[in-house]
C-alpha cells in the first residue's frame, strides 16, 4: 500500500439516492457530507451520465473526494471469447477512468474483471487470459492518469473468476501491474472465506480498497460479520487506504439494480440515520 494514501472513509453514493442525476447527486453528496464522511464512491455503470462539471462543483462545495465502481455485464465482459464484446468492455472501463481522471479521482473499484452475475459454469483458462490481458490493458491505461485499479473479490453467485483473497491474489499475480491492487468487501468475505483475517493479512500492502457491508447488507453489527477480527487485521497490516461502507435498499437503489443484486427486502429506510451509524462503527473499531 502507497505510504501517500491516507485512511479515508466513505459511503456508497447508492446508500442514498438510486443514481447520479444533479438532484440525486447534490443529495448524496450532502448526506455523505453531514454524516463526516471523507469521499463518497459513486456507481459508474453508464459513465457517459455523468457530468464532470457538476461533479467537481459538488465535490468542492462538499469537502468530499470520490471514488469509483462499477461491475460489468454479459455485454461487455472482458472474459468472454467474443472479441468484439471484450471491445466494447475495455471501451466501457476506458471511459470510466476517464471520468475519474476528470473529477480528480484516483481509485477505481469492483468487479470490473468480468461480468456480474451468475456464471453457468467455471471459468475456462481462455476466460481467465481474457480478463488477465483485459485488466493489464486497463491498469496500463489508468497508470497514464495517476489511478489505482482495485479487483473486487465476491462470492461464487457473482463470478466465476475469483472468490477468495487467496484467488484474487493469484489473479494479481498475473496482471502484474504496479497499479493494481485486491478490493476485499466484508459481506462477500462472509460467505467466502475462512474467517474475516486471513484473507487481509495475507494479502497485506495489496490490498488496495476494502469494502464494509452486514451479512444481510443493513446495518453494521446486527448480522453475522466478525467486524472485530476484521478491522484488527486492517490495523495488523498497517491497512490506510479508502473503506467505504456499502449498503443497498429497493427504497432507494433503482429498481434493476436492485434485482441483479437480488434486494428482495429491506432492511432500513432512512438512509441518514444507517450512514451516521455506520462511519462510528466504523471509526470506533479502527
Amino acid at each position: 500500500m502507497p505510504a501517500n494514501k491516507p485512511l479515508e472513509f466513505g459511503g456508497h453514493s447508492l446508500v442514498w439516492t438510486g443514481d447520479w442525476s444533479p438532484e440525486n447527486a447534490r443529495k448524496s453528496a450532502s448526506s455523505a457530507h453531514k454524516a463526516g464522511y471523507d469521499y463518497i464512491e459513486m456507481l459508474m455503470i453508464e459513465p457517459w451520465k455523468i457530468d464532470t462539471a457538476m461533479t467537481n462543483d459538488l465535490l468542492a462545495e462538499f469537502k468530499l473526494k470520490a471514488t469509483a465502481s462499477l461491475g460489468l455485464s454479459s455485454e461487455n465482459d472482458v472474459t468472454s471469447t467474443n472479441p468484439s464484446i471484450v471491445k466494447k468492455g475495455d471501451e466501457l472501463l476506458r471511459q470510466v477512468v476517464d471520468k475519474l481522471h476528470s473529477i480528480g479521482s484516483t481509485e477505481l473499484c469492483g468487479v470490473i474483471y468480468c461480468s456480474l452475475q451468475k456464471y453457468p459454469g467455471p471459468a475456462s483458462e481462455e476466460n481467465r487470459s481474457n480478463s488477465v490481458k483485459a485488466m493489464q490493458r486497463l491498469a496500463d491505461y489508468a497508470a497514464d492518469k495517476g489511478i489505482n485499479i482495485n479487483f473486487e473479490v465476491v462470492n461464487r453467485y457473482e463470478t466465476n473468476i475469483m472468490n477468495t483473497g487467496k484467488e484474487g491474489l493469484k489473479f494479481l499475480e498475473a496482471v502484474n501491474r504496479p497499479n493494481a491492487y485486491l478490493h476485499l468487501d466484508t459481506y462477500h468475505m462472509n460467505i467466502e472465506e475462512d474467517g474475516m483475517a486471513a484473507a487481509v493479512l495475507e494479502a497485506g500492502d495489496k490490498l488496495g480498497y476494502v469494502h464494509i457491508g452486514e451479512s444481510h447488507r443493513g446495518y453494521l453489527g446486527t448480522g453475522n460479520v466478525d467486524f472485530d477480527t476484521f478491522f484488527g487485521a486492517l490495523k495488523k497490516i498497517n491497512y490506510s487506504g479508502p473503506i467505504t461502507f456499502e449498503s443497498f435498499s429497493s427504497v432507494v437503489v433503482d429498481p434493476a439494480l436492485s434485482n441483479a443484486l437480488c434486494i428482495w427486502r429491506n432492511l432500513w429506510s432512512d438512509s441518514d440515520d444507517l450512514a451516521s451509524h455506520a462511519l462510528k462503527y466504523m471509526k470506533a473499531r479502527y
